[in-house]
């Protein structure tokens, strides 16, 4: 326990130097810490070895999955029904666009470009092609965009832009089976049944003392996410559906959305973004550049060049909200280590091919929303006052 302990205290260490560096440098929280995260492994390896940071060990996946799960959930709960309803043609346009267009560019790159197989292209065309959930809905809740038609916009689309991701991975490379089967009927039940049960718990013991409505979603977040993993596929995706379904329940008590993102932020993300960082290899990416380029290049540019005449028609050409929508749209994370660690798993692609993945997809969660906080921030939305908002998605219906 001891040394869990110490280890803890370092990585928590690392995100509060990340916050006080974010806070200076007026960038997004979570790309720091991805930032804070890659230097640190660096540096520790180089000085203690590779083992210093316990990055692999088992707990602290756990804890890192765990954030990744709850955060992801969050952001589903921001899609409330009515403005999902409203957002529906913006967010399945944009977000099977935002799919395709780096899906083909990515993996006819890596085939004729870079020379790699039609697997492995395949796998790296999916990975590439998924958008950052946990950094745009980090970015969304640190600037207020969470609470705008703009941000739940974005939000939606970045879900079918993953849930096309996640289809994408499961047909090409996942067996049909009788798991996949038992995974939808019981998921397509526990989603029926979920807002009725949370409702029920909410009114007869919510607003007592043990907080049984947290641990009725981590509950649900948990079993949904074991179900997922059982059936090869992913929790993530499982854990943003819940989110939505219980929107509309879960949203009318702020109190205890704030204390969930509480919990989340300041404890659970700072590991996932901090590991996820470390995960990237410097030293290898720096060995071979332009492998790292060409793929970063392919993704962000065939995303911007797909998205942004599309964005541009649901944005009224205004240039600011047009380049945000675009630039976050271009950032990936998770699906995209879940992808690339999915392939090198199950000997698709090469261990030096999962570095070059990993790295793009950090890299395309960094380089995008930096510059799209700092050239492109619409910060004239921030000013409407929410009952404004409001009458926007009225006037959508």
């Amino acid at each position: 326990m001891l040394e869990i302990y110490f280890i803890a205290t370092i990585w928590l260490a690392l995100a509060i130097l990340a916050t006080i560096f974010a806070n200076h440098f007026k960038i997004s929280m979570a790309l720091m810490e991805i930032c804070i995260g890659a230097i640190a492994s660096y540096v520790a390896t180089y000085f203690f070895g590779s083992d210093l940071l316990k990055a692999d060990s088992e707990w602290l996946k756990f804890i890192a999955g765990s954030g990744a799960i709850i955060l992801t959930f969050l952001a589903g709960a921001e899609l409330d029904p009515a403005s999902l309803k409203a957002k529906l043609k913006e967010s399945s346009v944009i977000g099977l666009i935002g799919f395709l267009a780096p899906f083909i560019g990515c993996t006819l790159l890596a085939r004729f470009a870079l020379g790699w197989g039609w697997q492995a292209s395949l796998l790296a065309g999916i990975a590439l092609s998924t958008t950052s959930m946990a950094v745009v809905y980090s970015v969304m809740l640190e600037y207020g965009f969470n609470k705008t038609e703009f941000g739940k916009g974005i939000l939606g689309s970045c879900f079918i832009n993953d849930l096309g991701t996640v289809i994408a991975l499961g047909l090409i490379f996942a067996p049909f089976n009788y798991k996949t089967v038992v995974f939808i009927v019981i998921s397509g039940l526990a989603f029926f049944v979920m807002p009725s049960i949370t409702s029920f718990l909410t009114r007869t013991y919510g607003f007592k003392t043990a907080a049984i409505r947290t641990k009725w979603i981590l509950f649900l977040l948990f079993g949904l996410g074991s179900l997922a993993l059982w059936a090869g596929s992913e929790a993530v995706l499982l854990a943003y559906i819940a989110g939505m379904v219980l929107a509309g329940t879960i949203s009318k008590d702020n109190f205890f959305i704030r204390r969930i993102r509480t919990l989340t932020i300041g404890f659970l993300t700072p590991f996932y973004f901090l590991r996820a960082g470390a995960l990237v290899s410097i030293p290898a990416v720096i060995s071979a550049p332009v492998i790292f380029l060409v793929l970063f290049a392919g993704k962000v540019l065939s995303k911007i060049f797909g998205l942004q005449p599309v964005i541009k028609q649901f944005r009224n050409n205004n240039k600011k909200e047009t380049w945000y929508y675009t630039l976050l749209m271009s950032t990936g994370l998770t699906f995209g280590t879940i992808s690339a660690l999915y392939g090198l798993t199950n000997g698709i692609v090469t261990k030096e091919q999962y570095s070059y993945l990993v790295a793009v997809v950090i890299g395309s969660a960094v380089i995008p929303t930096v510059i799209a906080n700092m050239a492109f921030l619409p910060k004239h939305l921030l000013k409407k006052p929410i009952a404004e908002e409001e009458e926007i998605i009225e006037l959508e219906k």
